[in-house]
């Protein structure tokens, strides 16, 4: 599993301000505007992948993010800061309000590593809670928790049931063609 990279105060301090800038192109011009260049540093000038998360106090405003590098983190950062904000299919687009009351977390993720469980039992013996995120794939069917969600779901066995069915997968289902990987996150919010 390849870790998250290392990112200075100020590497974190511009993805969360590109991701701030992002949101509010929104409101201004309903449409992406990408940032300006990747930034002066190489972390930030390479390929990445993030989730951006979105809250008003305790309430989920949206959460959007890549599992695999596609762009240059910067630009990631700014693209799911976006999604988070006007294209999560769960929830109602960011308000202006919203905006000025809202907290931008950003989570970098590293690369995934590929589980060999061949049962839950057996899963739940390699699972590190609060460390681990994972990706349950079973043909068009996937879903993600960050680590970040066991602060929300510390009971093992409700985190994977809970997975599970955001996969659109039964809990305890084991397709055939199930698929496990599991990558860490730097986590990092205003």
């Amino acid at each position: 599993m390849t870790a998250p990279p290392e990112l200075s105060e100020q590497e974190r301090r511009a993805l969360l301000d590109t991701a701030r800038a992002s949101i509010h192109a929104g409101l201004q011009h309903r449409r992406l505007v990408a940032p300006a260049g990747y930034g002066g540093s190489p972390p930030l000038r390479a390929l990445g992948a993030s989730f951006v998360t979105l809250r008003r106090e305790e309430r989920l405003l949206g959460c959007i993010g890549t599992i695999e590098p596609v762009r240059p983190l910067l630009a990631d950062v700014a693209h799911n800061a976006y999604g988070a904000a006007f294209g999560d299919p769960r929830l109602p687009p960011v308000t202006r309000d919203d905006y000025h009351q809202m907290t931008v977390k950003v989570s970098v993720l590293g690369g995934l590593e590929a589980m060999d469980a061949a049962d839950p039992q057996a899963l739940a013996e390699q699972l590190r809670p609060g460390v681990d995120g994972l990706l349950v794939t079973a043909g068009h069917r996937r879903g993600t928790f960050l680590p970040s969600v066991w602060e929300q779901i510390p009971h093992q066995g409700r985190f994977l049931d809970l997975l599970w069915d955001k996969a659109g997968l039964r809990p305890g289902e084991w397709p055939p063609d199930l698929r496990i990987f599991r990558y860490r996150t730097v986590e990092f919010g205003e």
